[in-house]
């Protein structure tokens, strides 16, 4: 192998990871070199203005996506430098990559299946490079930084889409529809033996035989082949409680992680989580032979992984019951024979406290609960359709970024629909990425008369794209469009009253309104303590009457056509 052809990491002394500029060069120089086996280009630009780019690898010279989706190839996805402080999957994609291109017989093992890369993701991130900013973990010695340029978590960015970067992510991920996506990373949390543990998309949660063909099949498949690579790998280290003894627990990826966002897509999504305290070298060589047994096993059972995600998205055309949260089931936990260190406690130098600690020199092996199962907590019934009114351009960029086929009202009509009333919202008292994030929601189902204008879009479920719409537009959805803040105005009451006047005209609506007289007789019982304040007493009679009511107010603005 010539010298200009190997990696950084390869040049240097294996505690090292490439730069931006240096990891760009080397694949226009590569796909320079090797034209029938390697396409890189650019596919947008990030919210600094760096240039993200992409990677196609064929063993017949075929590139064109098109071409590729018509013949029904397996599409292998490799994400990587998501977070570019943990870098190993960039470095290890870069001599996968260059293998294909110089090795024929590793090229022709891709068969049909085509290998697709970001090679590195967040690319503001990268351009943000020191050695400070992982306390915990070991090498290499310089590293991009988590956040992009605009202080966000592209791993919490996949549905709200602050970034440019993650649009440009959505679009490319809708328009190859992957089969099956690795998302390279570094772990935090408990100390143990393993340098790989694994985030998987969560069986349930994806649902169906591809769940089960996910967790019956592919797993203990991959399992066993790390094992047979000498990289014993544990499922991701998600304790129950505060170490690994206790227990762990499958990682509830919602949608605004990749594996999350992946299950929307019916795309089963692995997130590799090498060890922090495991050196830079390891964590290398274990993430290119993880990547390497998914993508074999993708080659050797795309045919069938094909099938079961047309099935799930057919199914998914006529299904009117459709789960949007899960919560874990602790009744029947599986078990894991885990490698792990003694946990023991001993007095901080730091303070009057007992801090944990892990004593290597006590190494165990025993078998631990695994929470592996999640069950549906809450169940929509779905309508034929929704209805997102052309202002809400927010959401209806995402949905159109994600490949839901939409159609548009021809004329002004007023029709009758369901919608939802939202009755209360708790929100998370400081920012997180960016949002005041919705955890509590409470809704009441109701009918309206709603003035439909043309352009407003409609949004059939008889398509391919039902489980994104869906779990996008019902509020309660982990991850919903609403839980994300694209609705708050909704929340506002617009206008408003002086109390000196509203108080006659108060006693005037409870006379001639006996539903609003009802309500604020079982108010006054329920909350004493408020009638010496004259805003509560007020505010209640306003928000509730009908003669000075907002019917947009807590209006959810989505509707339903049943």
């Amino acid at each position: 192998m010539s010298n200009e052809l190997k990696t950084p990491f390869e040049k240097g002394n294996q505690n090292q990871t490439t730069t931006w500029a240096d990891c760009i060069a080397w694949y226009e120089e590569l796909a320079k070199r090797h034209p029938r086996v390697l396409r890189f280009s650019q596919i947008g630009s990030s919210d600094a203005g760096v240039p993200i780019h992409a990677g196609v690898v064929s063993a017949d010279g075929v590139f064109d996506r098109f071409e590729i989706k018509r013949d029904g190839r397996p599409v292998f996805f490799n994400n990587n430098g998501i977070h570019p402080g943990e870098p190993e999957g960039v470095d290890a994609c870069m001599a996968l990559v260059r293998d294909f291109c110089l090795e024929p017989q590793r090229l022709a093992a891709l068969g049909r299946t085509v290998f697709i890369f970001i090679p590195l993701y967040n690319v503001d991130g990268a351009f943000n490079r020191q050695n400070t900013s992982r306390v915990n973990q070991d090498g290499p010695e310089s590293f991009g930084f988590r956040g992009n340029s605009r202080h966000l978590d592209l791993n919490r960015d996949f549905v709200k889409c602050d970034t440019l970067t993650a649009r440009v992510f959505n679009e490319f991920f809708t328009a190859w529809d992957p089969d099956v996506m690795v998302d390279t990373h570094t772990s935090n949390g408990a100390d143990y033996s393993y340098t790989m543990t694994l985030i998987q998309t969560q069986a349930d949660k994806l649902g169906g035989e591809l769940g089960e063909f996910l967790r019956g099949t592919m797993l203990p498949a991959m399992y066993a082949e790390m094992d047979k690579r000498g990289w014993p790998t544990c499922p991701y280290v998600n304790p129950v409680k505060d170490i690994p003894d206790d227990g762990i627990a499958d990682f509830l990826e919602t949608p605004r992680f990749s594996t999350g966002y992946a299950a929307l897509h019916h795309t089963i999504g692995f997130m590799p989580e090498t060890h922090m305290l495991k050196p830079f070298a390891d964590r290398y060589h274990s993430m290119r032979a993880l990547v390497e047994t998914a993508l074999d096993f993708t080659v050797a059972n795309g045919e069938q992984i094909i099938a079961l995600r047309r099935a799930a998205k057919e199914q998914g055309r006529t299904r009117r019951e459709w789960p949007i949260h899960w919560a874990m089931d602790e009744s029947n936990p599986s078990s894991f024979r885990f490698k792990g260190y003694e946990a023991k406690y001993k007095p901080s130098v730091l303070g009057d406290y007992q801090r944990l600690w892990y004593d290597r020199s006590a190494p165990y092996e025993k078998d631990i609960a695994w929470y592996t199962h999640f069950t549906a907590d809450v169940v929509v019934w779905a309508p034929r359709a929704y209805v997102v009114p052309q202002q809400w351009r927010e959401a209806i960029e995402r949905l159109q970024w994600n490949g839901v086929r939409m159609e548009r009202v021809e004329a002004d009509r007023e029709q009758e629909l369901a919608c939802y009333h939202v009755k209360s919202v708790s929100s998370r008292p400081n920012a997180y990425e960016g949002h005041m994030f919705h955890d509590d929601v409470q809704l009441e189902r109701r009918c309206a008369t709603v003035l439909l204008r043309a352009g407003d879009y409609i949004v059939p479920l008889d398509q391919d794209k039902a489980r994104y719409a869906v779990e996008m537009l019902e509020p309660l959805g982990h991850d919903s469009f609403f839980r994300w803040g694209l609705f708050n105005s909704v929340l506002e009451k617009k206008e408003a009253y002086s109390d000196y006047v509203f108080e006659d005209e108060a006693e005037k609506l409870l006379r001639e309104e006996p539903e609003l007289a009802a309500r604020f007789a079982a108010w006054k019982a329920a909350n004493p303590a408020l009638l010496n304040d004259q805003g509560a007493v007020l505010d209640f009679i306003f928000a509730n009457c009908a003669r000075w009511r907002e019917p947009e107010w807590r209006r959810y603005p989505v509707f339903m056509i049943d």
